[in-house]
């Protein structure tokens, strides 16, 4: 099966569940119906030979795909306008937000980045692929470290802007798209970071599907406030275990370690105590922000160092995708320059 035949695979797939299961009352008969379809998603990394391209296809199908659909099921979540009287989008709209990792708003989103902050973003990010592809032996370990940091939130800004950008301008579809982070560089508490800064079409997803669910069905049997904390710490496992099954793919199955799961467990039980301690200082004492924020910052990368991303490089997975993005830099870049060529010549003479 080759990767072409899998790309397009989704898509009469994503027209099934439009189509099909759209029409299924909602709740367990249509999640019924669209197993077959997460079974189908669920496979469609192993057919990849790329790690960049099973990395993506694992987020944004495997990952984001399925747990939109199960919100689909219940007429939830961002396949379904929520009026008085929930009703699917158009199916142009339905294949672009399932199959693409899109947060969607239906209001002009006035925080909307401006398209230069992208190209930026692409300068820097080249800049960084092109010292740790080339000067990576001379630079110290825990520098190269913070470079992947950067890349990392920098790759999922690039990758949303150009969804956003094939939709908008390709498929000529009027949407508004949600910022895809919200400078989580200035982040002042774990809270603020992992809920309203970072990843936050992630942060959306699993709120619906995950911590709201955990959250209704323990509120009476435990109370409010453990419920939220049991509800914030299963959101954290649920993500761990997806980052897991991301990396377990893109290692060809070589068994996970965990440590991507305690990282995001720990950061989950670091984020309970933070609330708490919120709580008993209320307003009497608060950090200022230029002593919190480089503190909550630096905690996250520490812990990413020491968790995150040893598995990542132990097996040379940092590498492979990296020389695979750097291939596709230059093979966008020889285009570019042929299209310049080629465009000089036919204009030459005018």
């Amino acid at each position: 099966m080759s990767s072409n035949y899998i790309c397009f695979s989704v898509i009469p797939s994503l027209c099934y569940c439009y189509f099909f299961s759209a029409k299924i009352p909602k709740g367990i008969p249509r999640l019924i119906s669209l197993l077959p379809i997460f079974y189908l998603f669920t496979i469609l990394p192993l057919y990849f030979s790329s790690a960049f391209l099973t990395a993506i296809t694992t987020f944004s199908i495997t990952w984001l795909a399925i747990f939109k659909l199960v919100l689909f099921a219940f007429d939830q979540g961002p396949l379904i306008i929520n009026a008085p009287n929930p009703k699917i989008i158009s199916l142009p709209v339905f294949i672009s937000i399932a199959a693409l990792p899109l947060r969607t708003t239906f209001t002009p989103n006035q925080n909307r980045k401006n398209p230069m902050n992208s190209a930026v973003q692409l300068v820097i990010f080249a800049v960084l692929m092109e010292i740790i592809l080339h000067h990576k032996s001379e630079i110290h370990p825990k520098l190269v470290l913070i470079f992947y940091c950067v890349m990392i939130f920098l790759m999922i800004d690039i990758l949303i802007a150009l969804s956003s950008l094939i939709i908008k301008h390709f498929l000529c579809l009027d949407i508004e798209f949600e910022s895809p982070s919200n400078e989580p560089y200035f982040s002042t508490s774990l809270q603020d970071f992992w809920g309203r800064r970072w990843n936050l079409t992630v942060t959306h997803t699993l709120r619906f599907t995950v911590y709201n669910p955990v959250r209704l069905v323990l509120l009476h049997v435990i109370g409010r406030k453990w419920a939220q904390h049991s509800a914030s710490l299963a959101t954290f496992l649920v993500s761990g275990l997806m980052h897991e099954l991301v990396f377990y793919y893109v290692n060809n199955g070589v068994r996970p370690s965990g440590e991507i799961m305690n990282f995001f467990v720990l950061h989950g039980l670091c984020l309970m105590v933070e609330i708490e301690v919120k709580k008993v200082l209320k307003d009497t004492w608060r950090l200022p922000g230029l002593v919190s924020g480089p503190l909550t910052v630096g905690f996250v990368a520490v812990t990413a160092f020491g968790l995150f991303f040893p598995p990542i490089i132990r097996n040379g997975v940092d590498e492979s995708i990296l020389e695979e993005i750097g291939f596709c830099f230059d093979f966008l870049k020889d285009k570019m320059l042929q299209f310049v060529i080629f465009d000089k010549i036919c204009n030459f003479g005018y």
